[in-house]
């Protein structure tokens, strides 16, 4: 009868584990589709500093990056003005609001507060002083990787994939 109890006490607990496991593997693979540049590599060319993304499932471009050291995740909008961090987000990374003004989102126009990113990189990408704009209406979550971000670097599409490029310049050359 001990034998019986065990049994089954073991059976239950492999199952349990089994679970476990099976949640852990597949919540990872749902989260490199949903996000398949959770860790860019970077590549240095005689040009710059490289970095290529994958398309997600839905085709935007996703990666994770750091503001002022913390890690973060952006959403690559080539249709936004500036970078736009939700207001809960801007919190956790210690930017504070600066003058507010109105911008016209999907949603229609919203109060904005402008910051400035002291450093935004992506791979080996970074990128100093970026103007960025704090959204009080935006879901926590991830930041739109915009224009004022974007107008700095080169990017190419080809296939499936996107290049990022930060070119070296003059005066950082040898």
């Amino acid at each position: 009868m001990d034998m019986r109890k065990t049994g089954t006490g073991m059976i239950f607990v492999s199952c349990v584990l089994g679970m476990f496991v099976l949640t852990w593997f597949f919540g990872g693979i749902e989260q490199d589709q949903r996000n398949p540049n959770r860790d860019p590599a970077s590549a240095l060319t005689s040009e710059g500093v490289e970095v290529y993304l994958d398309r997600n499932r839905q085709g935007h471009y996703m990666v994770a990056g750091g503001i002022n050291g913390q890690h973060v995740e952006f959403l690559l909008d080539t249709g936004a003005t500036d970078v736009v961090i939700p207001e809960p987000t801007a919190r956790r990374l210690g930017l504070s609001r600066g003058r507010a003004g109105r911008a016209m989102t999907a949603n229609g126009p919203v109060v904005v507060y402008e910051t400035f990113i002291d450093v935004l990189e992506i791979g080996d990408i970074r990128l100093e002083k970026v103007r960025a704009s704090i959204n009080p209406a935006m879901d926590a979550g991830g930041i739109l990787l915009g224009m004022s971000a974007l107008g700095r670097i080169e990017f190419t599409h080809h296939g499936e994939g996107l290049t990022l490029r930060q070119r070296i310049s003059e005066d950082s050359k040898p």
